[in-house]
């Protein structure tokens, strides 16, 4: 992604976490990892003048307090928020949730594998593609 900011995890499953903690270190991605487990806590970080902006948020769409769309809602009403990428990955298969997301101006909506190894490849993937976003337009 990028080695300087880190990446925003939004999640409550331990073992999500756990799970997306050992895929960074298994792809060597420099960036550290910030976890908060809900969309109120993730805008308690993100509004706080002492925590490093993001370069991406990972967003799980079903959590307690404030799930992944009712965040999404406030991220779209604060300039400051929508200009950071925000991947939603998560398990939910809904349709609603996949229009909605996108409509509330997500990057990307990945569903989280069971495999480990396609979870990684997962990572990966998101990884790859906000590495060569940064570049900019002609290699320049």
């Amino acid at each position: 992604m990028n080695g300087h900011r880190p990446i925003l995890l939004v999640e409550d499953d331990e073992v999500d976490i756990m799970t997306l903690r050992r895929a960074i270190d298994d792809l060597n991605v420099a960036n550290a990892l910030e976890v908060t487990l809900n969309g109120e806590e993730a805008l308690r970080y993100l509004g706080n003048p002492d925590s490093a902006k993001p370069c991406i948020i990972l967003l799980d769409i079903n959590m307690p307090r404030m799930n992944g769309i009712e965040f999404l809602k406030h991220r779209s009403g604060d300039p400051a928020l929508t200009s950071i990428p925000v991947v939603v990955l998560t398990s939910s298969r809904e349709e609603q949730d996949v229009v909605q997301s996108y409509s509330l101006g997500v990057a990307g909506y990945m569903i989280k594998p069971v495999d480990y190894k396609q979870f990684v490849e997962t990572v990966r993937v998101i990884d790859l593609y906000w590495t060569l976003s940064q570049f900019p337009a002609g290699g320049k």
